[in-house]
């Protein structure tokens, strides 16, 4: 949190160009939970851009309209990822109707207001906007306890989910460069060479079943909602 402990290697990440790439809350008790990354915003990152603006930055996973507002009024050197499921659900998906622990994650999911506006970024074509799935893999018996863990295991169905989201906004040409093509250019990779294939069925599809690994369970991302898209097979998921 006192930036001077760390100034000598942001000075010397801002001089070789190499992004700082940074989970974006304030997490002392004394602050709400579903204001974490405004207040990062507010007291953190924004007086740290100012005094080192050549430093590059990518706000990890974020969740609300101010960070999709800071990130749009800035002139360079700011990035930020969206993950997909805070593109599907909200705060509801975690509370509304009994607890549902598989829809907990960190940044905790806000209310319908943020989520669209994360949406009208990833579907922009701004090239400042890029998927970062976060997605996390826990057993159950980490999800289902008194204090459980916080993430949601996107990965095997995050290419569908995604299709469905940028389909519903009538903007499918533009998953690719939020997918592939704008996060390697802000990080100067060259474009990846792999393809894969997205075949939209004529009903939607089941719930992915949950994945066994080392004896336990662990639950796949069903964003409540129907999804007609998936990755052919003869092509890769996302890892």
């Amino acid at each position: 949190r006192d930036m001077d402990k760390v100034m000598p290697q942001l000075e010397a990440m801002a001089k070789a160009g190499l992004p700082l790439a940074v989970h974006g809350e304030v997490t002392d008790d004394d602050i709400d939970i579903f204001d974490r990354e405004k207040r990062f915003i507010d007291t953190v990152l924004d007086p740290l851009r100012r005094r080192l603006p050549e430093l590059r930055v990518v706000m990890e996973h974020i969740t609300t309209a101010d960070a999709v507002a800071y990130v749009g009024a800035a002139d360079r050197n700011l990035g930020a990822t969206i993950t997909v499921h805070h593109l599907m659900i909200t705060r509801n998906h975690i509370l509304a109707g009994g607890i549902r622990p598989h829809y907990y994650c960190l940044p905790v999911a806000k209310r319908s207001t943020h989520r669209d506006a994360l949406i009208a970024a990833a579907i922009s074509g701004d090239a400042r906007y890029f998927m970062g799935t976060d997605s996390a893999p826990h057993p159950e018996s980490g999800k289902l306890s008194a204090c459980g863990c916080a993430g949601i295991y996107t990965a095997p169905v995050a290419m569908g989910c995604l299709a469905q989201v940028f389909e519903q906004e009538n903007s499918l040409d533009q998953l690719e460069s939020f997918v592939s093509l704008n996060g390697a250019r802000y990080y100067g990779l060259p474009e990846h060479p792999a393809k894969i294939t997205l075949i939209r069925h004529d009903e939607p599809l089941a719930p992915m079943p949950a994945i066994e690994a080392d004896g336990e369970n662990v639950t796949v991302f069903d964003p409540m909602q129907p999804v007609y898209w998936s990755v052919a097979p003869d092509g890769d998921a996302i890892a």
